[in-house]
C-alpha cells in the first residue's frame, strides 16, 4: 500500500499528514507520539488501509507540520484537540476511529471527551492513560528538549536506536525509515532530530495538562488500551483503573516493549484490527 503526502491550513497553522487507503468510507486518524513525526504510522497504517481510510498526522513542531510561533501557548492538548477537530472538519470527515501513541492517545482522550464528542467511536490508547508516571516524563524531556546533533545520518540511527529501545523490535529497515523520517540538518551540517525543542515546554507551561481522569470518567465509548509490559510511563495499576473506571477499557500488555510499542507487528496489527472492527471485549485479546 502507498500513501499521499497531503498539507492544509489547521488553526492558522499548516499541518501536514500522510494519507492511507482515500478509497475507504471508514476513518482511522492514526497520532504519534511527542517527539515523533505522523511516519512512525506508516507500518500499521499500510495494514489498516486495506479496510479504513487512515489519516497520519504531524503534530505542529513535528516533521513536515509548520512549528508554532507561540509555543508557550499551542504546544498543548487544548490547541492539539482544535487542530484535530479543524483536520476533520476540513477533510469532510463525519465519524472516525483513533489510534494514538502516548501523546498522540491523550490528545485522542481530549478530543473523544471535549470537541470531538460523539465523533470518535472507537479509541485505542498506545501507552498512555490519564496518569503520566512523573519519572518516565522527566526521561523523555531530557534528550527530547536538548535533542542532540551528530555529523552523520548513520550516527543518529544508531542514537533513535537507543533512545527508542523500549520500543521492541523493529526490522533494520524499519530503524532506517524512522531515522531518515525523523531527520532535518541544521545549519552547521550535522544533523538532528525533525521536531521543534520548544515543545517540551508543555509540560511547564501546561503541567496538569495529561491528568485527564475527569475526562476519562466522562467516556462511553469502547477504548483500547495497550500497555507495554516493561513501560514506565503508564504503569500497571493505572492501567488497571483504567480497567474498572470510565469507560472500563479493554487492556492488553505488549510483551518485549516498554514505552511505547512500535505498532510494527502482526500480532499487534491484529489486536487494533480486530477492535476497530468491532469484534467483542473477550475476543478482541483473541
Amino acid at each position: 500500500m502507498t500513501h499521499r503526502s497531503r498539507y492544509l491550513s489547521c488553526v492558522g497553522r499548516e499541518l501536514h499528514y500522510t494519507e492511507w487507503g482515500e478509497q475507504h468510507d471508514e476513518v482511522v486518524i492514526a497520532w504519534h507520539g511527542l517527539a515523533r513525526t505522523g511516519r512512525d504510522m506508516d507500518d500499521i497504517a499500510a495494514h489498516l488501509s486495506q479496510r479504513w481510510r487512515v489519516i497520519c498526522p504531524d503534530t505542529i513542531g513535528r516533521g513536515l507540520s509548520q512549528w508554532s510561533p507561540r509555543p508557550d501557548d499551542e504546544y498543548c492538548l487544548a490547541f492539539y484537540a482544535r487542530l484535530a477537530e479543524s483536520l476533520l472538519d476540513q477533510l469532510g470527515i463525519g465519524h472516525c476511529h483513533w489510534l494514538g501513541t502516548s501523546m498522540g492517545g491523550a490528545i485522542g482522550l481530549r478530543c473523544a471527551a471535549t470537541l470531538l464528542r460523539g465523533r470518535i467511536r472507537r479509541l485505542v490508547l498506545n501507552d498512555i492513560g490519564p496518569e503520566l508516571e512523573p519519572a518516565a516524563v522527566a526521561r523523555i524531556c531530557s534528550y527530547a528538549g536538548n535533542p542532540d546533533a551528530f555529523a552523520t545520518v548513520t550516527e543518529l540511527e544508531q542514537y533513535f536506536r537507543t533512545v527508542y529501545r523500549p520500543y521492541g523490535w523493529l526490522s533494520d529497515e524499519q530503524w532506517r525509515r524512522l531515522t531518515e523520517t525523523s531527520t532535518r540538518r541544521l545549519p552547521d551540517g550535522r544533523v538532528t532530530p525533525h521536531y521543534d525543542p520548544a515543545m517540551v515546554r508543555q509540560f511547564t507551561c501546561h503541567p496538569d495538562d495529561y491528568l485527564q481522569w475527569d475526562a476519562w470518567d466522562s467516556l462511553d465509548i469502547p477504548v483500547l488500551v495497550l500497555r507495554g509490559a516493561h513501560s514506565d510511563l503508564l504503569l500497571a495499576e493505572v492501567a488497571e483503573a483504567m480497567r474498572t473506571r470510565g469507560p472500563q477499557a479493554v487492556v492488553a500488555t505488549i510483551a518485549d516493549c516498554g514505552h511505547a510499542p512500535a505498532l510494527n507487528t502482526p500480532a499487534q496489527y491484529a489486536l487494533v484490527e480486530r477492535f476497530l472492527g468491532g469484534v467483542s471485549e473477550t475476543d478482541a485479546l483473541g
